[in-house]
């Protein structure tokens, strides 16, 4: 069966530059370095990784608050208006036009809600500014209703709220426009897991209710699991791994996924063997003085000192230089894709 795709993300990247004292360019940060994407309507797409590997800067640059260096954003004709077109040729009207079809649910609740707004404002907000106020009283309340808050919620201020409904206004405010796609960014780490449990569910509710597709980041791999219909695992600006979730933890192929999987508490499997990641988290800097540029692909002193304190102990490992040489993308099985020799 052919997937449709509602966006395809292609080469993608985002360098910021790092100066010195005297304001030259001396290098790069690349948290983005060429990522291919498909999303699929009406799923959930996961992106995974530790910090730093490039998931929020993936997640700005596709919501086009941060420009990207070079790639492209292409949209598919269920975006109204903006069929086949790429993201960052949209001019500010059709820029507009898009964002009122893209919804966002941060981390933080909390710091996403301005305290000194009533809720009816907060979740009215995207209907004022894009001039949608006919009736506008009965469809916050709608809007409330669809998250599990009601009417007796409207004329109440942010820190009246436990954190999980804090977090059911930022989603209600999210659907105000009746957008395509949620950026969903870490939804549930900001909760307790009972709430989680429940956000969740609502969310899956609401996928089913209003067809919508969902960018899924977080570091939780068992929400991952739970939530996510295809999954791409990220490692220093890159996508080291891209398959269907089932497929993915079934039969992970690169190290660093192997790694992550094996760090998942699991209840049905405790005496499971871990695998640890020796060293420091390499730097994404590149030097354009190409004597410093290349990325360190030998142990270093560190990593073994790291292997020796692990001898004789029956743990596995794997030294974080050992994941700095970059092998290219290449399909694995059936839709799977590894960054493997």
């Amino acid at each position: 069966m052919m997937r449709e795709y509602i966006i395809q993300i292609k080469d993608l990247r985002k360098h910021f530059p790092v100066k010195n004292v005297w304001g030259t360019d001396i290098a790069l940060v690349k948290a983005l370095d060429g990522v291919d994407l498909n999303i699929e309507e009406g799923k959930t797409f996961g992106i995974v990784g530790e910090s730093g590997c490039g998931k929020t800067t993936l997640m700005r640059t596709l919501l086009r608050l941060v420009e990207p260096t070079s790639g492209s954003v292409l949209l598919s004709d269920q975006f109204l208006g903006l069929k086949g077109r790429n993201l960052e040729n949209l001019t500010n009207e059709e820029l507009r036009l898009f964002r009122r079809q893209i919804g966002v649910v941060f981390q933080d609740p909390m710091g996403a809600l301005n305290p000194r707004m009533l809720i009816k404002d907060i979740v009215g907000e995207p209907l004022v500014i894009h001039g949608k106020t006919e009736n506008f009283r009965s469809k916050v309340i709608e809007l409330l209703n669809n998250v599990g808050l009601g009417e007796e919620h409207l004329y109440r201020y942010p820190h009246e709220f436990s954190g999980g409904q804090r977090q059911r206004i930022v989603i209600a405010r999210a659907l105000a426009l009746d957008p395509k796609v949620l950026v969903l960014d870490e939804p549930t780490s900001a909760l307790d897991v009972s709430v989680q449990a429940q956000i969740l569910n609502l969310l899956n509710d609401l996928q089913v209710k209003f067809n919508l597709t969902y960018v899924f980041i977080s570091h939780d791999l068992s929400v991952i699991e739970y939530m996510c219909d295809r999954l791409a695992v990220m490692y220093l600006g890159k996508v080291v791994e891209e398959a269907d979730t089932e497929e993915l933890f079934f039969n992970p192929q690169h190290p660093y996924t192997k790694a992550l999987l094996s760090a998942t508490p699991q209840f049905f499997a405790p005496d499971k063997k871990r695998i640890m990641i020796l060293g420091d988290v390499p730097s994404p800097i590149t030097y354009l003085d190409e004597s410093k540029a290349k990325l360190a692909t030998e142990i270093t002193v560190q990593e073994r000192l790291e292997i020796k304190a692990l001898e004789g102990k029956e743990i596995d490992y794997i030294v974080r230089s050992s994941l700095n040489e970059v092998f290219p993308l290449k399909k694995v099985s059936n839709e799977h894709y590894a960054r493997v020799k």
